[in-house]
């Protein structure tokens, strides 16, 4: 791959260029945030029931972004901690936290490094919102950062794209046909795209990115290798943005799914382990 770094210099310019698009996006309702106490995201709504009571615990939420999954869960009664590697990113997560009163605080790190940004310290709850993992090289490596960050008897809990709709090639509107690895692979998927995921005006400068797909066998392959103990997988039909561009109907609570036939391709997954005391 050339230089070890190359995939977060480019990455993280590219999403310091997303983060003005999407803190301006009613997308990511960062005004509802501020004016409603009760409002939470719809990444963190959706899987409220399989999260269960968090009240108390003390969290940490790897990519976290804008913070608006860190400060919902902190509706929910976390304490928590958003790590992330942009820095424009973190400027609007921590402006949100204040606005909102959230019981939450932000660290400057990629993932790998995160151990030690956070100078060793260890939580009830590791969380990961919806895409995320196709940003990490080794999954393997993610799995050791995940188990290190883990309290004994602490739980990692992820919502996170399907590696079956990764593999999709999102230019066909006639099929759905899997051009892409499914696993995952020494080399990125290199791609250099003028736009984000969220309708705006705001251009995009930097647009080329390092991808990776993960196998959903090595997620959690990776995950027991590291001592945890998974305790709930759930695959979905539905995504929170047209994963599947052409192809998709959205329904009264935002998620996207299959237009014909649903039931052909998982598009999301849950995942909760635990690391045993």
């Amino acid at each position: 791959m050339g230089d070890p770094e190359e995939y977060l210099e480019a990455n993280r310019a590219n999403w310091d260029d997303r983060a003005a698009a999407h803190a301006a996006s009613a997308d990511y309702a960062l005004g509802r945030f501020v004016a409603e106490p009760d409002f939470r995201s719809a990444t963190v709504r959706f899987d409220e029931p399989r999260l269960g009571d968090v009240r108390g615990l003390r969290g940490v939420h790897l990519q976290c972004h804008l913070g608006t999954d860190t400060v919902s869960l902190c509706r929910l009664g976390a304490s928590m901690t958003g790590v992330d590697l942009s820095p424009v990113s973190l400027t609007h997560a921590r402006a949100l936290a204040e606005a909102t009163g959230a019981d939450a605080r932000f660290v400057l790190s990629d993932v790998y490094s995160a151990p030690a940004a956070l100078e060793g310290a260890t939580f009830d709850l590791v969380y990961t919102g919806i895409g995320a993992l196709n940003w990490l090289p080794d999954i393997d490596r993610w799995a050791g950062v995940v188990a290190s960050l883990l309290a004994p008897g602490g739980r990692f809990f992820m919502r996170e794209g399907h590696p079956v709709m990764w593999a999709v090639d999102q230019e066909r509107t006639d099929v759905v046909a899997l051009e892409f690895p499914y696993f995952e692979t020494a080399e990125p998927q290199v791609w250099d795209e003028p736009g984000t995921y969220v309708e705006t005006d705001v251009e995009i400068v930097h647009t080329r990115t390092l991808e990776w797909n993960h196998g959903l066998g090595e997620v959690v392959g990776a995950l027991l290798r590291h001592g945890l103990r998974v305790t709930m997988l759930e695959e979905h039909r539905s995504v929170p943005y047209e994963g599947v561009p052409g192809q998709m109907v959205r329904d009264a609570d935002g998620e996207w799914s299959l237009r014909e036939r649903p039931e052909r391709m998982p598009l999301t997954y849950t995942l909760q382990a635990v690391l045993p005391s």
